[in-house]
């Protein structure tokens, strides 16, 4: 076991003209993570394989510059609400909140998409680096304004990096509104366990804990039913090739070009009833050709998985590197897409003083 320790270096300007630092965290147990300030963004993130090759297995960019030209949010912190809310609108009580409607849905048709126009993603956060025992971390804080993209309240908010002895990279989100406004925060991280350039993840194998979906219509919004995976594509709870069945004619992998849909986990909140209050095993994705593995555990009762089927990949992304189509997968730990706008499913409504939180884990390893 090494010893864990941090670096603190200069990371660029964002458009915003807000100077943005790195964070090189070195963890006890091999594993490297580089976050960024701004957004809280994964940079880079080196795991071994099973001959204990090190090898960055995260989709990004150099610096702020590639996430201010097209921002895809690989890596992000997501907020003030992940996902997708329909025609950017709900209610709290008999009061209609509208917010911005981007145009940005993949059939065209408005919706209010990971915060706005200006999602907490695109700031750059007080960051505070700590070693504690054979941890380290760092420390993310933000205040958002009342009104912010239309959202009501002022948010206090604080996320929490830690990467653990054991290879585990911790993110703890916790918020407190001084107003009633829905809030659901995730991280948007896209693996390649063959490398951030290291073509398609068609090829790796996936684990889903999730007998259901909220199956969506042609704009990506929920219907508000409950879908089974049983003898469908969406069925992974034995695990098979995120390709296997990716290409298939299914009205749901026609709206999203592949994967891109919210899994409701057997053991959480919106199954059972009740909230998590340990972290329940979630998902798992690993990479054959080298052995390289993450389980994902967390609090939140859904996981919205995303094959990367949209973007153009027009940009550069890291050492000058050409992404191809489908380059990463993002396992978005969270509560369901529009759940504002759904009454019976678990709430995303915080009230003034409550306290948001939840955790998620990654524990990285290679088999």
């Amino acid at each position: 076991m090494g010893k864990p320790s941090y670096e603190v270096v200069d990371f660029g300007v964002t458009k915003y003209g807000e100077k943005a630092k790195k964070y090189i965290l070195n963890g006890a147990g091999g594993v490297i993570l580089e976050v960024s300030d701004y957004g809280g963004k994964v940079v880079r993130l080196f795991t071994p394989d099973r001959n204990g090759k090190m090898k960055d297995v995260v989709v990004g960019f150099d610096d702020p510059s590639g996430w201010d030209n097209g921002d895809p949010y690989w890596g992000c912190i997501i907020g003030r609400y992940g996902n997708r809310i329909a025609k950017g609108e709900f209610k709290i009580g008999k009061n209609k909140i509208k917010l911005p409607a981007l145009n940005n849905a993949p059939a065209g048709i408005g919706c209010n998409l990971h915060g706005g126009d200006r999602g907490w993603n695109a700031y750059v956060w007080k960051a505070e680096p700590f070693v504690k025992g054979t941890n380290v971390g760092v420390v993310f804080t933000h205040t958002s304004p009342d009104g912010d993209e239309g959202f009501p309240g002022k948010v206090e908010v604080k996320v929490t990096y830690t990467l653990t002895a054991k290879n585990v990279w911790r993110v703890d989100y916790e918020a407190v509104p001084d107003k009633t406004t829905p809030i659901n925060m995730t991280q948007h991280v896209y693996f390649n366990f063959k490398g951030e350039a290291g073509g398609t993840i068609e090829d790796h194998e996936m684990k889903i804990a999730a007998s259901q979906t909220t199956p969506y219509t042609a704009d990506q919004i929920p219907t508000g039913k409950l879908a089974k995976v049983d003898g469908t594509p969406f069925d992974f709870r034995k695990g098979m090739r995120i390709g296997e069945r990716i290409n298939e004619a299914n009205e749901q992998l026609a709206f999203g070009r592949g994967y891109d849909h919210n899994w409701v986990l057997d053991k959480g909140e919106m199954v059972t009833g009740k909230k998590a209050t340990k972290l329940i095993y979630a998902a798992s994705v690993s990479c054959p050709l080298n052995g390289r593995k993450v389980d994902v555990y967390t609090t939140e009762p859904c996981i919205q998985v995303y094959t990367s089927n949209w973007s153009d990949y027009n940009q550069t992304a890291k050492g000058g590197e050409h992404l191809s189509f489908r380059c990463g997968v993002a396992l978005e730990t969270q509560h369901a897409p529009d759940s504002p706008n759904k009454p019976k499913w678990p709430t995303t409504f915080v009230k003034a003083g409550e306290v948001y939180k939840t955790s998620t884990e990654f524990r990285f390893s290679a088999k």
